[in-house]
């Protein structure tokens, strides 16, 4: 069943009093948007993911999870914004199941997402949910009756559902209503809501004491890994010469089992190092004859995918290429734009230099082209 992520994202956040909006602001390192983006494009369980937002943000999109990410506009309203995520999903083929997610809930694990799914094969909808643990009285000014906690839940987003019955659900709502959420639109038309586990981390950003609050123990403890790759290939007559994830001119090309791409390799192992996942050829061996010839960046994107796995977020990759020929300026920025794209990052996130030996070793002597990669990760630090 193909299931489409929908991460509304379309507010400006005013209440957080932050000189951008909100889901664009820097949460451990990151924008915020891009860690819920990288936990559900990195779950086996969700197709694609579409990221609604509000009209000119695209550009802070783009630098937050890639060029390659897909949106569309929303409208004034949340309820408004949903819609358009539908709308789009409607025209992009469609699907049997939707996840409904707001960018300001920015820690989201696999767990979560697994139990949603798995409710959704009773029920047409599922939230997240958590028990009110404080006591509750009416207000504001003067202390009032207790109100009994004992049934009420605090509802979490991503909430899941039966594509079909949300749309039927959003075709029936009143037009000058609003909705707190989509469950309970959901819930008016006769659908069943499970409610599952939800989680603190889960907490929603509002206010600016939030983000002065995103380092505190209350959500994941996070730790920083580095970790290095390289690779070197001999440069061949009649060969395609592929670095970096692009068709580069030249009268040679790189030799070997796959396309030969030293700068993906580089990085592949670099980020298989971070999370001590071995290294490329323990996981495409070269003995295999079903990687000959094979596109490497299918190699880059399986060593990020173990990593998003993990729970991990790329933060940075350095690459530096080694060769008198040919120049990597022209090329640079291609690079740079193609690797981010296979890694959804920023091309921010991304930087790409070249050296050369002064004419000294194989490098030197034009035989080949060697390739270093630096690459580091946050991680949560339950994973080791």
């Amino acid at each position: 069943m193909t299931t489409i992520a929908i991460i509304v994202a379309a507010g400006t956040g005013s209440r957080s009093g932050l000189s951008l909006p909100k889901q664009f602001a820097l949460v451990a390192g990151r924008a915020m948007i891009a860690h819920s983006h990288a936990a559900l494009s990195g779950h086996p369980g969700i197709d694609r993911v579409v990221c609604v937002i509000g009209a000119g943000q695209d550009g802070l999109l783009a630098e937050a999870v890639g060029a390659d990410g897909a949106w569309t506009t929303g409208g004034a309203t949340r309820r408004e914004s949903v819609a358009a995520g539908l709308d789009w999903i409607a025209a992009n083929g469609g699907a049997a199941r939707v996840l409904v997610h707001d960018a300001a809930r920015p820690f989201l694990s696999d767990a979560v997402i697994d139990r949603l799914l798995a409710a959704l094969d009773a029920a047409e909808g599922a939230i997240p949910a958590l028990p009110v643990a404080d006591t509750l009285a009416r207000g504001p000014e003067v202390l009032g009756d207790v109100v009994p906690r004992d049934a009420l839940m605090r509802v979490q987003t991503p909430q899941a559902f039966r594509l079909d019955a949300l749309v039927e659900a959003h075709r029936r709502w009143p037009a000058a209503a609003e909705a707190t959420d989509d469950a309970q639109m959901v819930r008016a038309i006769g659908g069943t809501v499970r409610i599952v586990p939800g989680e603190r981390a889960l907490e929603k950003f509002t206010h600016a004491e939030d983000f002065a609050m995103s380092q505190t123990p209350a959500l994941p403890a996070w730790v920083s890994r580095s970790a290095t790759g390289y690779d070197v290939h001999r440069l061949a007559a009649g060969e395609e010469l592929w670095l970096g994830g692009v068709l580069i001119p030249h009268d040679k090309g790189l030799a070997g089992h796959s396309d030969a791409d030293v700068a993906l390799h580089a990085i592949t192992d670099a980020l298989l190092g971070t999370i001590g996942a071995g290294d490329i050829g323990m996981h495409f061996p070269p003995s295999d004859p079903q990687w000959r010839g094979a596109n490497s960046a299918q190699f880059l994107e399986h060593a990020a995918s173990l990593v998003r796995a993990a729970g991990g977020i790329i933060d940075f990759v350095d690459l530096t290429l080694i060769c008198e020929a040919p120049k990597i300026g022209p090329h640079r920025e291609r690079m740079r734009e193609r690797i981010a794209a296979l890694l959804q990052l920023g091309p921010g996130a991304v930087s790409v230099k070249a050296t050369t030996t002064e004419r000294l070793g194989f490098t030197g002597r034009g035989e080949g082209i060697a390739a270093m990669a630096c690459a580091t990760i946050t991680l949560p630090r339950t994973q080791g």
